[in-house]
């Protein structure tokens, strides 16, 4: 084989190691964005089964406060049904809405804020919230750094060819805008 060959052969050579490299790069975020919404499929899991309790301890208290107790139910079981991302997304965001307003109820009862079982109940839901939001900001972290993976030059060549795609953020929705707000402070 002639020198030309040689090094005609060893820069297909090359261009073929980059492209597995840059490919499996592409795998490899994609993979941590899946694993990174995994983690908040288990903590909505943990959310959704705590749920039904503390909607049942807040009925023995509030009954008549019925149509804020079925729409926390029916805004958990369309949650828990959402199939995709943007489903889901919009699915929690309004459960958090609801639960919201199952906790102004509880506000209206001094018995039932006082309730011991309610307590530990809010403190767990607080909790779930809380590894929630990190699990959240780390999905959206790795979401990020996938998406901007697939669109930056060289990878952007083949990207789509090879399924790679872009993936949604799990954002706040329309609640981002009264978080956005300052509260204000009056004395």
């Amino acid at each position: 084989m002639s020198v030309t060959g040689w090094i005609v052969l060893g820069v297909i050579v090359v261009i073929v190691i980059w492209a597995i490299s840059v490919y499996n790069g592409l795998v490899a975020m994609r993979q941590r964005t899946d694993q990174a919404f995994a983690d908040i499929d288990v903590q909505l899991k943990q959310r959704h089964d705590l749920i039904p309790n503390l909607v049942e301890t807040v009925k023995g208290y509030a009954a008549h406060e019925r149509g804020t107790l079925e729409a926390v139910v029916q805004a958990r079981n369309a949650a828990v049904a959402a199939p995709g991302v943007e489903q889901k997304v919009a699915a929690e965001n309004m459960l958090t809405g609801a639960l919201r307003q199952l906790f102004a109820v509880a506000e209206a009862y001094p018995d039932l804020k006082a309730n011991q079982n309610f307590q530990q109940l809010q403190m767990e839901l607080t909790d779930i919230e809380n590894k929630l939001a990190a699990s959240r900001r780390f999905f959206n972290s790795a979401v990020q750094e996938y998406n901007t993976g697939i669109q930056q030059f060289p990878a952007a060549l083949f990207a789509g060819m090879f399924g790679f795609h872009a993936k949604t953020f799990f954002d706040l929705g329309e609640q981002r805008a009264a978080l956005d707000q300052a509260p204000s402070v009056k004395f």
